[in-house]
């Protein structure tokens, strides 16, 4: 598939015994970049779904996820105060049904998959999120990860 982008071809027919050869003016196209999103939803082991419900500690789930494109804003390290600990904010924002969402996760103790340096401004993520609370968002967690660095 083409990247998203402005693109142009132009077409050659080839003399034969039916046809005179031609070439076509120079024909302009555009690939527009698509909104990806998919669905998120929890299901025990027998596939019964358990979004938003409670289950037994212990019990085994698995998920499929709402996904969007999103972009990094900002990392702020924030200092410790208050009784509050040190913390590191990964900043970003994605747009949902016409929305833009701006959000931040907390991602002190998810460091170590994360390389905070490529963390900048305009990188390009996917960011899961809650299709009943779009505001309900992340980027990483220990097992996904939507940074693409």
């Amino acid at each position: 598939p083409l990247a998203a982008g402005h693109y142009s071809y132009k077409a050659f027919v080839a003399d034969n015994a039916n046809y005179l050869g031609s070439d076509s003016g120079c024909e302009p196209f555009s690939v527009v970049a698509a909104q990806l999103v998919m669905d998120s939803q929890v299901h025990n082991a027998a596939h019964v779904d358990e979004t938003n419900a409670s289950v037994p500690l212990g019990s085994v789930l698995h998920d499929t996820g709402r996904i969007t494109d999103g972009t990094v804003i900002d990392v702020q390290e924030l200092a410790a105060a208050n009784n509050h600990h040190a913390a590191v904010m990964l900043i970003y924002k994605y747009d949902v049904a016409g929305v833009t969402y701006e959000c931040s996760q907390d991602v002190t103790y998810l460091r170590h998959w994360i390389n905070l340096h490529s963390c900048r401004l305009g990188l390009h993520t996917s960011v899961k999120y809650d299709p009943q609370n779009p505001g309900n968002s992340l980027v990483v967690s220990e097992n996904w990860m939507g940074l693409r660095q």
